[in-house]
């Protein structure tokens, strides 16, 4: 079935879009002008801003290849989230400037953390080939 044809797939890569979007301005201007100030932090933005490119790229293809992209993009989304959320409970000093993911994205919120779940839940319902 197309992603096309599909509201909620269409809302979908639209949040990721905007995020991707979002996600690659903030990690741009941090890491020029401010990245000295919390360097694991702002590493991690634009790690984030790369990943919501990609998964926005590869939810719109409709070939397997490019299925299998957004599944594995969308995986490592969500382990990324679940573990900078965690190291940023643990560790708060290593990010005095938080990234998307730290505290699971409270700062956005949680939108980070629900986002991959949603789109590997999206995946499964359409039938998105496995790795």
């Amino acid at each position: 079935m197309p992603t096309q044809s599909l509201g909620i797939g269409r809302l979908l890569i639209a949040v990721y879009a905007i995020f991707a979007l979002s996600a690659t301005a903030r990690a741009s201007y941090q890491l020029i002008r401010e990245f000295e100030q919390a360097p694991l932090a702002y590493s991690l933005s634009a790690i984030s801003a790369a990943v919501y490119v990609l998964a926005t790229i590869s939810l719109t293809k409709q070939q397997p290849k490019w299925q299998r992209i957004a599944r594995f993009t969308i995986w490592f989304e969500l382990v990324g989230v679940l573990l900078v959320g965690a190291l940023s409970l643990m560790l708060p000093d290593l990010f005095a400037h938080p990234s998307v993911w730290s505290g699971f994205g409270a700062g956005y919120a949680f939108i980070p953390l629900l986002l991959p779940i949603l789109g590997l839940l999206w995946l499964r319902k359409h039938n998105a080939p496995n790795f």
